[in-house]
């Protein structure tokens, strides 16, 4: 990631050719210089890219003391996974003690996340950002070392060399460890209520599901991508359900949607797990709390967030990209949603 200073006040006063105080006049609209120079200043600003209500901020070269956090999630969805609250807990973790805050937004599409990190690296309003849910040759990723800002990215595998340090999980080795545990109890039918295939994480496990069934001679493995929502969570597994010949087990990307799923098994007198058996790879007080308690990978989010928070300080402070790092370890807890296929 190539470092690049952003643009100053005193950057515009040399190319407009005016003094640094010039320049504080004339966006700031305070009289004291002509019409003519407010307009050249005003020109040369935007065309740096410069946002005028960060000027003291700029003028003095100081940091933003905030880092930024961009959710592009469906709204609706957020209150009730669990993960993002844990791992906003432990980002905030990351930063006690230091006077640095967060900013957080919820975006509502890629080009409002992409030009929010535009408005907050030009407006001097934050020093680096966490970015959650890589995608394959993401945009936002090129877009952020063009601009220079310090970037961590949580994600499933560690950084190429001269890019962004991620502080990653291993979503391949996650999905195998499910797989093989779902097939020492005999399952041969798997199907994975998956998230949105576009995100790197969502794409291992897709690939992971299809290399462990050839390799391990399955006979039925299918992914079927969802909004994470427990609408769209619902809707594939009575589509999986309803089928004449069923998955004996369902892999969830997330709890929302094994617990909607669960909800659709007992709806329609499927029994769990004496007919299927159900596994989630989120955590959280709502798969423990439900009956049958749902089996799940286990790990410390909040500890994953804490990690991602202490890099980027770091990163913001380094000149080069740093490594990469891994995050907690992943736990298999086994719970009463999953059983022995009945013979």
């Amino acid at each position: 990631m190539a470092s690049k200073r952003r643009t100053t006040i005193a950057d515009i006063a040399a190319k407009a050719g005016v003094s640094i105080s010039a320049v504080s006049f004339a966006l700031n609209d305070r009289p004291g210089v002509s019409a003519a120079t407010r307009e050249r200043v005003r020109a040369v600003a935007r065309e740096l890219d410069w946002q005028p209500h960060t000027a003291a901020r700029a003028l003095g070269g100081a940091k933003a003391g905030s880092i930024g956090f961009v959710l592009n999630r469906p709204a609706r969805t957020l209150g009730t996974e669990s993960f993002f609250g844990d791992l906003i807990s432990g980002i905030q973790l990351g930063l006690a003690g230091t006077h640095v805050g967060m900013t957080l937004l919820v975006a509502r599409d890629a080009d409002e996340e992409l030009q929010t990190y535009r408005d907050w690296w030009n407006g001097h309003r934050v020093d680096g950002v966490i970015v959650i849910d890589p995608r394959h040759d993401d945009a936002r990723l090129r877009l952020l070392d063009e601009l220079g800002m310090p970037t961590v990215v949580v994600g499933s595998h560690p950084s190429p060399p001269g890019s962004a340090p991620t502080v990653w999980i291993d979503d391949s080795d996650a999905t195998t460890t499910v797989l093989r545990y779902l097939h020492a109890l005999g399952h041969r039918r798997v199907a994975h209520v998956a998230g949105r295939p576009e995100f790197e994480h969502t794409a291992m496990r897709i690939d992971r599901l299809r290399d462990f069934a050839a390799a391990e001679g399955l006979d039925a493995a299918e992914s079927i991508p969802t909004d994470y929502s427990a609408e769209n969570g619902a809707a594939a597994t009575r589509d999986l359900l309803s089928r004449s010949v069923r998955p004996t087990a369902i892999v969830f990307d997330n709890d929302v949607l094994a617990v909607a799923g669960l909800g659709v098994a007992s709806e329609m007198g499927v029994r769990v797990p004496a007919d299927v058996s159900i596994v989630s790879f989120d955590d959280s007080a709502m798969i423990r709390l439900v009956r049958p308690a749902i089996t799940s990978l286990t790990r410390d989010t909040v500890e994953l967030g804490q990690r991602a928070a202490t890099l980027l300080r770091a990163q913001i402070d380094a000149d080069d990209p740093l490594p990469s790092l891994p995050g907690p370890l992943l736990t298999l807890s086994v719970r009463e949603s999953t059983g022995r296929i009945a013979h």
